[in-house]
């Protein structure tokens, strides 16, 4: 058992009847009145997004979860394919469990949560930052970079994405998973 004081981000709870995951977390303690822990947490079975107030000193029930290094395969008709990078066995995910499938590609290393007492797969998340060619996107022109104007481009996965108008087709760049963002050209 834990308390309000215990709650940190990556903090996996019982709550519900469901495992959820603390994704943001604030204390507040008010001037007037008690202390409360105002959250942000995703359910680990659906991967929704729930807001809760538990007042200071509540127990909370802590879920055991492990974190293990798969390799991203291939993908098919059953879903998402892994492999354990220590003991070579293979797991077929969904693609609800993924935070960003539309940029993951052969060989990616990825962090797989597994609920430890129930021995399943929970999420899979992926590196934040992932290095792209770029496979389409209209001529650029060069000089064109005082400006912070995007024109659309496709990568090597097939999402789509913002870069700056002087990119080309086979140009490699670094792409920030969490919003799908052009960071930089890769080095």
């Amino acid at each position: 058992m834990a308390t309000t004081a215990d709650i940190k981000n990556g903090l996996c709870i019982q709550h519900n009847h469901a495992p959820y995951q603390i994704i943001e977390f604030l204390h507040v303690k008010p001037g007037k009145g008690n202390a409360f822990v105002r959250t942000k947490m995703r359910n680990l079975n659906d991967g929704r997004v729930l807001e809760h107030t538990f007042p200071s000193g509540t127990k909370l029930d802590v879920v055991r979860m492990e974190y293990r290094n798969y390799q991203y395969m291939y993908n098919d008709v059953d879903g998402y394919n892994f492999m354990n990078m220590e003991t070579y066995e293979q797991i077929t995910l969904q693609k609800s469990v993924i935070n960003a499938p539309q940029f993951i590609k052969d060989g990616m290393e990825c962090i797989i949560l597994w609920h430890a007492d129930e021995d399943r797969p929970v999420s899979c998340e992926i590196p934040g930052t992932v290095v792209l060619e770029i496979t389409y996107t209209e001529p650029g022109m060069k000089g064109n970079t005082a400006t912070n104007t995007l024109k659309p481009a496709t990568v090597e996965t097939g999402a789509e994405i913002r870069v700056p108008l002087f990119m080309e087709i086979g140009e490699k760049i670094v792409v920030n998973t969490a919003d799908g963002t052009y960071k930089e050209r890769a080095k």
